[in-house]
């Protein structure tokens, strides 16, 4: 699923690099990234997302090499088989809890909406018990529920790989473990591959593998 062969990457300002020479994730693996702030997790999930690229070196997300796309295809690629759950949310904080988790299926034509997709955005609302506030402005939730809601938005394509940038920080012990059991049940469900960065080593062991990115500064 995911492949990377001498990357090297660095923002145009700043002193960050990150080198990563060889590194295979198979279809299907969930995968627990550590490390301490600053080694490069959320950038390691943004490159095999394609939201950037590599300075050099390939990176191949689901047999496409995604690192040598244009930024257009490397968007319709994301929108279509990557689920992102992003580390401050990104919701759209004009649109209510459903549009919000609906949002892939308006901002692309490369997916269609349609009554089955709505029903799903309505289940995985009831499954991280969201469901009763659907019409309500996300401004006016708590940072645990949105994070939930943002969780929804990420599985509501069934895809593929799923990326997930400390999925559970906002949460209380009962609800992070009612959350990762969904998503995890959602990847076996859809054979998805699981990447999750996370501070929290009480959930490592529910991961096939850890990868600790202070090997890669």
């Amino acid at each position: 699923m995911i492949q990377i062969r001498e990357l090297e990457f660095g923002y145009p300002e700043g002193e960050f690099r990150l080198r990563i020479e060889d590194l295979d994730v198979p279809r299907g693996e969930t995968l627990a990234v550590i490390g301490p702030s600053g080694t490069g997790k959320t950038t390691f999930l943004n490159l095999v997302a394609g939201v950037v690229t590599p300075r050099s070196g390939r990176v191949t997300t689901g047999e496409v090499e995604i690192s040598s796309l244009g930024d257009d295809a490397r968007r319709r690629f994301r929108i279509r088989h990557v689920g992102f759950v992003f580390q401050e949310f990104e919701l759209m904080e004009h649109l209510n809890v459903l549009d919000n988790i609906l949002l892939p299926f308006r901002i692309h034509p490369v997916l269609h909406l349609s009554d089955a997709v709505r029903d799903r955005a309505c289940a995985l609302a009831e499954e991280v018990a969201v469901a009763d506030k659907l019409r309500r402005d996300v401004t006016h939730l708590s940072q645990g529920e949105r994070q939930r809601v943002a969780v929804c938005r990420a599985l509501l394509t069934q895809p593929g790989l799923l990326l997930a940038d400390e999925p559970t920080g906002n949460l209380d012990p009962a609800n992070k473990e009612h959350v990762l059991d969904i998503v995890f049940d959602q990847a076996r469900k859809h054979d998805s591959t699981l990447v999750v960065v996370t501070h929290d080593h009480s959930v490592l062991d529910r991961f096939d593998r850890t990868l600790d990115f202070r090997d890669f500064v």
